[in-house]
């Protein structure tokens, strides 16, 4: 009895790479890009100054986290229409290479944050004066997926 136990331990063992394997190979897509998506409320009154923000501050930083190829792009979007009182008024998106990408980008994007934007405490007042603008009302990262 002993003896049947450690082949039926290697029998399912194996059954079960070939099962990964063949699910591997079924695959009719291949992963691709990772998106960071923002959903904002901006405050009343506030759409010119915030718009004004991510033209000078927000800007200056994606550009150069695509330059350094920290980022493959970054986009901007207005929504056209709320349908419930909650619903955000502007979407950001910025798109990584992949989810590796997002390893210590902490540390990746330090120095090109306190080139754009001054010291820890200069950001620190900025994001109070950016919420005096506008609401983050969630986010989530996506990944875009390629049928082959």
């Amino acid at each position: 009895m002993k003896i049947k136990t450690p082949k039926l331990l290697l029998a399912a063992a194996l059954m079960f790479c070939a099962t990964i394997a063949a699910a591997q190979e079924a695959r009719v897509y291949t992963e691709g890009p990772v998106t960071h998506v923002s959903y904002i409320k901006i405050k009343p009154g506030m759409f010119d100054a915030y718009m004004k923000y991510l033209d000078t501050d927000y800007k200056q930083l994606m550009d150069e986290a695509k330059k350094q190829g920290i980022i493959l792009d970054y986009k901007v979007f207005q929504t056209t229409e709320a349908h419930v009182a909650s619903d955000p008024d502007m979407v950001l998106f910025v798109v990584y290479k992949n989810m590796a990408a997002l390893d210590s980008l902490y540390e990746k994007m330090e120095p090109i944050m306190a080139k754009a934007m001054g010291t820890r405490q200069k950001r620190a007042d900025a994001a109070v004066s950016r919420e005096a603008m506008r609401d983050i009302l969630g986010d989530r990262y996506i990944r875009e997926l390629t049928l082959k």
